[in-house]
């Protein structure tokens, strides 16, 4: 998973000499010896924070030509979040890879025009604005559709296209607390809690990219695109379980359980002598029974209720305590080695630092460094999986705000004085 560069990337030269900064260029690895699975696919990526940008960071890193349109004076605020370094935003870096940067006002005559020319290029445009946003400028699917009858349009937004929230402004946040996600998450004297990151929004970015992909895989027998309608507040209901169905069929309403789970025991962390936390998971049967061989209580494992994980779910006190105190006695490794020993499940409760220390993500290299012109190498996670024959890659993290305008658009067929003038009129 080495970061390459296609020729196509290379930006030329800015005429506008106050965007020097755009002059910085990609690094030059090695081109891979097989084409990526999805590089003929073109994908315009009109979205920002998070979910519809790190859809399009997905299909980058497996090959695809992804443009990032931004406002020429309103860059995606991602590339303000959380720290920077030299004034550089970080976060930027991971969600910007892959991506050539262009600018253009979409609300301007001169931006309308720009993007329906890249659009009859294109096989996915992404965007999140509000329902009817896109209507407003002309840029609707009617017209979208017009200009490339085989264009995906994905539509990502808070609450879907339609219904009596549909305009409401959404963020993963929103969907966190309404998907029953937050309900179920904290103590069970404490207030619901949501996580400390976007969870719903990388949740829908994942759905998203699977939505994309299989609109993609119908244009291959209907020859048509088509829309995909995405609501961040759906997806994350998948990944909550059966819970609707519980519901539906029991009037059952999931409680706030800590650490704990409803379905087994024991399941949660553990302090450990040496004051680390270790987390133990017991689903299947087998596992809890070695897990109470090995803590030096192999009687529970007679007790009637021990036989489902319900059952254990209902004694979780006695398991806890059991578990709890044993760990207790001893240190990180060596309740991690006695684990292993007994072939019973159990990870350590790991901060980043661990993470990237750790000898498996690293034979993973699941953190992998990747150079950039603007900080030098830098680490990040790696593309989400491994493909034996046809690898993804980071060819180079996320680019200066506008740096591959003048390129792309020269591609397009505009001269360098049509670029002037969209410039002067401030659609660039």
């Amino acid at each position: 998973m080495t970061p390459t560069t296609p020729p196509s990337a290379q930006p030329s030269r800015p005429s506008d000499p106050s965007q020097a900064s755009q002059a910085l260029q990609p690094s030059e690895p090695s081109e891979p010896s097989t084409p990526a699975p999805l590089q003929p696919l073109r994908v315009l990526d009109l979205a920002t924070l998070f979910a519809g940008p790190l859809a399009a960071t997905m299909l980058g890193d497996f090959g695809a030509e992804v443009i990032k349109v931004e406002h020429p004076t309103r860059p995606d605020p991602s590339r303000g979040h959380g720290p920077a370094k030299d004034g550089i935003g970080l976060w930027w870096k991971l969600l910007g890879r892959n991506k050539r940067t262009i600018t253009l006002d979409l609300s301007t005559p001169g931006g309308r025009e720009t993007l329906l020319r890249l659009a009859a290029t294109a096989d996915v445009i992404i965007e999140n604005f509000r329902p009817g946003t896109l209507e407003k400028w002309q840029l609707g699917w009617e017209e979208l559709s017009r200009a490339n009858p085989r264009l995906v349009l994905t539509r990502v937004t808070g609450f879907g296209q339609f219904g009596p929230y549909s305009h409401r402004p959404g963020f993963g946040t929103l969907a966190e607390a309404m998907s029953g996600f937050a309900s179920i998450t904290g103590e069970p004297e404490g207030p619901p809690t949501l996580p400390p990151f976007g969870l719903a929004d990388s949740i829908a970015a994942l759905a998203t990219a699977y939505a994309v992909l299989t609109a993609l895989t119908a244009r291959t027998a209907t020859g048509r695109g088509q829309v995909v309608d995405m609501a961040i507040i759906e997806p994350i209901l998948t990944v909550l379980g059966p819970q609707p169905l519980w519901y539906d069929q029991l009037g059952y309403v999931q409680t706030r359980t800590g650490n704990r789970s409803l379905n087994n025991a024991p399941r949660n962390t553990y302090r450990t002598a040496d004051g680390c936390w270790v987390a133990v998971s017991t689903s299947a049967q087998s596992i809890a029974e070695r897990v109470m061989q090995l803590v030096g209580r192999p009687e529970l494992i007679d007790e009637p209720w021990f036989g489902t994980g319900t059952g254990r779910a209902e004694h979780a006190d006695v398991l806890d305590d059991a578990v709890g105190g044993w760990i207790a006695q001893r240190t990180r490794a060596d309740a991690m080695a006695a684990f292993e020993k007994a072939e019973a499940a159990i990870a350590p409760i790991y901060d980043i630092q661990d993470v990237m220390d750790d000898p498996q993500y690293q034979a993973l290299d699941t953190i992998t460094e990747v150079p950039d012109p603007e900080l030098g190498p830098i680490r990040m996670q790696n593309v989400l999986f491994r493909l034996s024959e046809t690898p993804g890659a980071i060819r180079w993290a996320g680019r200066p705000h506008g740096a591959d305008t003048d390129a792309v658009l020269t591609e397009l067929g505009l001269t360098g004085a049509d670029i002037t003038a969209l410039r002067t009129q401030g659609a660039l």
